[in-house]
């Protein structure tokens, strides 16, 4: 079985895993970032049901639409 590889082919290295694993506390005018991100995501959410029937392709997007938000939550959190 192969390992993971990053974007660089490598093995993460030990400051990017000190980065991801830590806790980041919002920065200032972070958590306003945040609560936009959220609230964009949210109103998309509301646009997915109105929009589109109940079945596995819309709670895939759903929960893509999650990872998504979180993802970016966390470029901000680790990289600014």
């Amino acid at each position: 079985m192969s390992r993971p590889r990053t974007l660089r082919g490598n093995m993460a290295t030990q400051d990017e895993l000190d980065n991801w694993y830590a806790y980041h506390a919002p920065k200032e005018g972070q958590r306003e970032v945040y609560e936009a991100i959220r609230a964009k995501g949210k109103e998309l959410a509301e646009l997915f049901n109105q929009f589109a029937p109940t079945c596995a392709d819309a709670t895939y997007a759903h929960r893509e639409l999650r990872n998504t938000i979180m993802a970016m939550n966390l470029a901000i959190a680790c990289n600014e």
